[in-house]
């Protein structure tokens, strides 16, 4: 090879690495949404949630498996040892292994207790069932098939967290 083509090769390599960087920077944004199926190998059969074991419904889980290998795993629960009260916003265990954002609020990597409840709203609460944060949800008339929990990508970026018709979008 001459040398006075060296430059030229520099020049083009570096032309390609400017333009591929955006698109590393996408697929980072991305993720791939995990059936209950692909979930399910990695949720515990029953959670810990405010002093009790219960069982998990794995058949009704999900998730999002990020490029970077990290999860976000979601499975109903069985509530029914636990008092109304905390029936009454606790639903499913919520495994966050990186930091998100929940329906435009920040929320750490950790293990929490969710809950779709009145008027709309969702519910965070850490393990010992205090509430971190109530965000908005929203109702999805148009989904064709509704199921008590799943994950779908969002249109506009992100993904989506049903229960049934309703849904919160989470972010990375």
């Amino acid at each position: 090879m001459k040398l006075h083509a060296l430059p030229k090769i520099a020049v083009a390599a570096l032309a390609l690495a400017v333009v591929a960087a955006p698109l590393g920077l996408i697929a980072q944004a991305g993720g791939t949404v995990l059936k209950a199926a692909d979930a399910q190998k990695m949720l515990p059969s029953a959670v810990y949630y405010k002093a009790q074991s219960a069982p998990a419904q794995l058949r009704n889980s999900g998730g999002i498996k990020f490029p970077d290998g990290y999860y976000v795993l979601a499975t109903l629960v069985d509530t029914s040892g636990y008092s109304s009260d905390v029936q009454a916003k606790y639903q499913a265990y919520f495994i966050a292994e990186v930091p998100i954002t929940v329906g435009g609020h920040s929320l750490p990597a950790g293990i929490y207790g969710i809950g779709f409840v009145a008027d709309n709203k969702l519910v965070v609460t850490d393990v010992g069932a205090h509430d971190l944060f109530t965000v908005s949800s929203a109702n999805d008339s148009d989904i064709k098939r509704p199921m008590p929990l799943q994950f779908t990508t969002d249109p506009s970026g992100g993904f989506r967290l049903y229960e049934g018709r309703n849904y919160v979008t989470i972010s990375r």
